[in-house]
């Protein structure tokens, strides 16, 4: 790669929050930026594999960036305040923002209560609203910002087995995504999604012949990797995609939306 083109990947001094850090996409994306040099704050739910992600990530190699474990309830939006605070307080910015914190159902409707309803949108949309409110400011005053929301081919298809509730919340990102960009844009933060495809985050989850009968669905003829969708997220936070604002980066292996 010819260094000019490395240097656009580089993240040094920057620091990034990630939600839904402790596994899948949110582990690799959080594993990716590290990597391109950022500081990392890792928030989600899970307190010890948090706290065991951030030790290997502080000791990867000889200086590196920093790795800050928050065990964090993106639904609670003083715990969302209270994250951000610590980030804050550590390395003093934020400059990166990835809504990656998800609850994942599926299933007819009329087996979904209110409750679940209300629970997996407090989750998937309502907290990453919450996350930038609490960045967003700090973002303005330094009048530089990258905002990535992770959706779902799901927003765009509707659910192919239920989760009416899954499919509403991951639309509402993408709608939220072009409402913020429009609205941030003026103060140098730029706000975009991407849409999942079949990811394979638990391969122990599916049998053989529902492997066979997802990869059928695929032109690719495979599963996306989470590191695929962390490649997605270190463009859109590079300088490479400074002129990319309300957009979703689709990453399906050719799935056809219809």
């Amino acid at each position: 790669m010819d260094p000019s083109t490395a240097r656009l990947l580089d993240l040094s001094g920057q620091v990034a929050l990630v939600t839904g850090a402790s596994q899948g996409i949110g582990e690799a994306i959080a594993r990716v930026l590290h990597g391109a040099g950022a500081h990392v704050a890792l928030l989600a739910r899970s307190q010890d594999r948090l706290a065991a992600l951030a030790a290997e990530l502080r000791q990867s190699r000889p200086n590196a960036p920093g790795a800050l474990a928050i065990p964090t309830d993106v639904a609670d939006p003083g715990q969302v305040d209270g994250a951000v605070g610590q980030v804050l307080e550590t390395w003093g910015q934020i400059d990166i923002l990835v809504n990656n914190a998800g609850l994942i159902r599926a299933g007819p409707y009329t087996e979904i209560d209110l409750a679940e309803w209300q629970r997996l949108l407090d989750v998937n949309l309502t907290g990453a609203y919450a996350c930038v409110r609490a960045v967003a400011p700090h973002m303005q005053a330094r009048g530089y910002g990258r905002i990535v929301n992770i959706s779902s081919i799901s927003a765009q298809t509707g659910g192919v087995s239920g989760g009416v509730h899954y499919a509403a919340s991951k639309g509402g990102l993408l709608a939220m995504t072009k409402t913020l960009a429009r609205d941030l844009a003026p103060h140098g933060i730029t706000v975009n999604a991407i849409a999942p495809g079949q990811i394979d985050t638990r391969p122990d989850l599916l049998s053989p012949e529902e492997r066979r009968r997802l990869e059928a669905l695929i032109p690719l003829g495979r599963l996306g990797q989470p590191e695929e969708i962390a490649y997605g997220v270190l463009f859109l936070v590079s300088p490479m995609a400074a002129y990319i604002t309300g957009a979703t980066l689709d990453v399906n292996g050719g799935i056809l939306k219809r």
